[in-house]
């Protein structure tokens, strides 16, 4: 029997047990919302969105507790060549009959059910595949540093510059979800200022972006038949929101008159008037994209900004795990996990406040999605194994980090 519990005893002396449990704090707010947002459905469905989060968090943290005992700077340095094929056949995954878009417009989804009956859920490759983009583009910094070349220079940039291309278009091209090709564009700018890029390549490169994207929105959008596409009309409401209110700024309205009605202490869990709605005037996407709308009606701004002081403790933990990493690998590696989970609660928060365009963002930890959760407590895991793996303080002032 102590040999069975061998493993759990070591976890809890060398794991990161305060990530965990900052990680199970915000879950279990999730499934509570997600109870509530899930009510209109009726007993039957409600329970099986219920059980299936719940499911989800309990593989999620075996899961995270696992890859705690995983050296993966050793594994990626081996493996890397298998890692990058795996990112991309994964996603190509996507193009076969197991592919799926539910009528998003993003093929985003696999259909596991379809070759395995009553699967309990779909797996999105593109939030499993944030982990090892993470792992790889750390690595590749690593060796170019190890190398002796400057991360500034003209040859690195274009080597962790390429690398992060070739998955935005492959994620544009298969998927069409450029909301998710933001987040992987999110957690290169962090990865690559922790490195040491210099400010002036994010000043040259982002700002020739956005002059584009002004030239091209004012002077040649409007005299094309892009202008009225959905895509566009997301960006056009945010700027307008009396533009489209009936159709592609419905979402977002409803949302903001959900977070607005809940005012400072909202209006009582499981009473909120458009979460437990189910007409039309109800809010969408309750369960998923807008259950931070959820939390504002039903528990107002104080439940709003506990939940987002929690998600916060978790960036900022790991932030502080990659502070004190053993290897400048593992220390990109954390960065890179703290600025994924960052991107994506800003953007989500920023839909359901109509500042922001739908991108078809959850919000980590919180919004229902089986896969969703359990790759957020794999990535946490990969965070608690380089707290596992850090140099005592007389070792750590002589590391290169």
């Amino acid at each position: 029997m102590s040999t069975l519990f061998s493993p759990v005893r070591e976890f809890f002396k060398k794991g990161d047990v305060l990530l965990l449990v900052l990680c199970l704090a915000a879950s279990g707010f999730g499934l509570a919302l997600i109870f509530s947002a899930t009510q209109y459905f009726g007993e039957t469905r409600w329970m099986r969105f219920v059980f299936v989060q719940f499911a989800a968090i309990c593989l999620g943290t075996a899961a995270y507790m696992l890859l705690t005992f995983v050296d993966f700077q050793l594994f990626v340095e081996k493996r890397w060549k298998l890692l990058l094929a795996f990112n991309f056949i994964f996603i190509l995954l996507l193009l076969t009959p197991l592919g799926e878009d539910y009528n998003s417009g993003n093929l985003n989804w696999l259909v596991i059910s379809r070759i395995i009956p009553k699967f309990p859920m779909d797996i999105q490759p593109n939030e499993i595949v944030k982990i090892s983009f993470i792992l790889m583009l750390a690595l590749q910094i690593v060796k170019i540093q190890d190398h002796g070349q400057n991360i500034s220079s003209i040859p690195s940039i274009v080597q962790i510059g390429g690398h992060t291309i070739f998955m935005l278009g492959l994620i544009a091209v298969v998927c069409g979800d450029f909301g998710m090709c933001v987040i992987y564009m999110m957690i290169f700018v962090v990865m690559a200022w922790v490195a040491g890029v210099k400010l002036r390549w994010f000043v040259l490169v982002g700002g020739g972006i956005v002059l584009a994207a002004v030239i091209f929105w004012l002077f040649f959008l409007p005299e094309t038949d892009l202008w009225n596409d959905y895509r566009i009309m997301r960006f056009r409401v945010v700027f307008d929101h009396s533009l489209d209110p009936r159709n592609r700024g419905w979402q977002q309205n409803r949302s903001i008159l959900a977070i607005g009605s809940g005012q400072l202490f909202g209006q009582g869990y499981l009473n909120g008037i458009q979460t437990q709605a189910g007409n039309s005037q109800a809010l969408p996407a309750r369960h998923t994209d807008f259950i931070y709308a959820v939390c504002g009606e039903e528990l107002g701004l104080v439940g709003c900004m506990a939940l987002l002081l929690l998600l916060s403790l978790i960036v900022l933990r790991c932030v502080w795990v990659g502070r004190h990493a053993s290897s400048p690998f593992n220390a990109y590696v954390c960065m890179g996990m703290a600025g994924m989970l960052l991107a994506q609660i800003t953007f989500n928060v920023g839909m359901c406040l109509f500042i922001l365009p739908v991108m078809g963002l959850t919000l980590p930890f919180i919004s229902y999605g089986g896969s969703s959760i359990i790759t957020l407590f794999a990535a946490m895991g990969i965070v608690s194994s380089v707290k596992a793996r850090t140099l005592p303080s007389w070792l750590r002032d002589r590391s290169p980090v």
